[in-house]
């Protein structure tokens, strides 16, 4: 829908120009999910004329790709606005929203003043950006549409992405899960799944295109299903593509992890021995009230059999420290579980309120921001020295890694990942995108490994 006429100052006449020769900055915000996102809309605008630009002062349009899973996303997204206000300085520039912060916050987007938005669109309008833009520059109207759909997964757009060694692939959209703490569902709808034919002629044109990596997207992975294929079946279609040397996943939810997944991260040689599992908390009664379906045995058992399947597997967690009720003791469960598991890295945070959350309307955010606070420096310390200490395990090893930045940096060192996706630096050297190199580990710190040329691989 287009919404009532708006009188603020804007690029409306665009200087005889037609909008399809505009200029449009797009920012992404958040998940890969994002990413994946802005790669679709630089595909639907570029088709329809646009052009993109990096500097917001030579656009004429700004879209910013927003996540609302986080609050410190919302204060990046809201700084920007004023930010590129402030920068041109009174000189006219459209600005709109995308993605879930449109659709969850819609109603205060708009009725912010400050902000003076043109245009707000939710994650399944994105084909409708070529009118809505046409709407506010050629009408002077401002754009709306936040509408949720059932049976919108892009198919039938190929995205339009940077240069680069890894390429998202988003197999299916929506989440069914309903997590007491997250709004993925009320901005994101329902679960649906791209066919497997669809997915692997996309796969087949990333090759073309010189990727050597691919990582399936899903906010839940592992739940993909179309005409009676699941996600292993899937997984196993994607490694034969030729020209793909790497497969990578994400994010799972433990609850959906069957054993014929755990079979194929084991034995298909394309597909990475590492896993995102989020964790969240580690309290059987935390769990219950997060609406996760497991408990932090069931979940410490599964860890066990993934290892068991996979030895060298490399697993990285979410957690959330400071959930409404949680106690100490019940943190304590958390750090227990963390101990016990020894992640290879954790993205840890603070609880804060999502809109629209089953916890915004019935629970009150009720620990303390201090003792937020001293509960993820504590469970910061403690993973930093197992990140360590999984690190340091490698040293001596020879590890294949794929070079991704190849041009000389700070301390002339170049870097690419291993098949457990860390980090890797050595010196530089005549490397490209996307080559194997045989990497001999000779130092680790928490975060990174460093090693030394061994062999090139062909």
């Amino acid at each position: 829908m287009v919404e009532n006429e708006r009188k603020d100052e804007r690029t409306g006449d665009s200087g005889g120009k037609s909008p399809k020769k505009l200029r449009v900055l797009l920012r992404t915000f958040g998940c890969q999910m994002n990413e994946y996102d802005s790669e679709l809309v630089r595909s639907i605008l570029g088709s329809a004329g646009y052009g993109f630009v990096s500097d917001e002062l030579e656009a004429d349009v700004v879209l910013l790709n927003t996540c609302s899973v986080r609050e410190n996303a919302h204060r990046k997204v809201y700084g920007n606005i004023h930010e590129i206000r402030h920068r041109r300085k009174g000189r006219p520039v459209v600005i709109g929203i995308l993605g879930c912060m449109a659709t969850g916050l819609r109603k205060e987007l708009l009725e912010d003043k400050s902000l003076a938005l043109d245009l707000v669109a939710g994650p399944d309008s994105y084909k409708r950006l070529p009118e809505m833009l046409d709407e506010v520059l050629q009408h002077h109207l401002r754009g709306f549409d936040v509408t949720l759909s059932e049976f919108e997964t892009y198919a039938d757009v190929y995205p339009t992405r940077k240069d680069g060694v890894n390429a998202w692939v988003a197999v299916m959209r929506g989440c069914n899960n309903f997590c007491s703490f997250c709004i993925v569902p009320f901005t994101r709808g329902r679960e649906r799944s791209r066919s497997v034919a669809n997915i692997i002629d996309e796969v087949k044109r990333l090759v073309d295109e010189g990727f050597k990596q691919v990582t399936l997207l899903g906010q839940n992975v592992n739940s993909y299903h179309h005409d009676g294929r699941g996600f292993a079946s899937l997984l196993e279609d994607v490694s034969c593509v030729k020209g793909i040397e790497r497969v990578r996943f994400t994010s799972p939810h433990p609850k959906d992890f069957p054993e014929s997944l755990i079979q194929v991260l084991a034995d298909n040689p394309k597909v990475c021995k590492q896993v995102h599992l989020p964790l969240q908390a580690g309290n059987d009664r935390v769990l219950e009230v997060m609406n996760r379906h497991y408990t932090g045995k069931e979940f410490v058992e599964l860890v066990g059999r993934l290892r068991k399947a996979c030895p060298t597997l490399a697993l990285s967690t979410d957690v959330i420290v400071g959930f409404p009720t949680e106690t100490d003791a019940e943190f304590e469960d958390t750090m227990r579980v963390m101990k016990e598991v020894c992640f290879d890295n954790a993205f840890m945070f603070k609880y804060s309120v999502r809109p629209n959350t089953k916890a915004a309307r019935e629970m009150k955010d009720d620990v303390p921001e201090a003792k937020k606070t001293e509960r993820i420096v504590r469970l910061n310390m403690m993973q930093t020295d197992i990140s360590l200490q999984k690190n340091k395990a490698l040293v001596g090893q020879v590890q294949r890694v794929m070079m991704e930045e190849t041009g000389k940096i700070k301390g002339g060192s170049v870097f690419g990942r291993n098949d457990a996706n860390k980090v890797v630096t050595l010196p530089y050297g005549n490397f490209v995108p996307g080559q194997m190199v045989d990497v001999r580990i000779i130092r680790a710190t928490p975060h990174q490994l460093k090693g030394e040329l061994n062999s090139p691989l062909n």
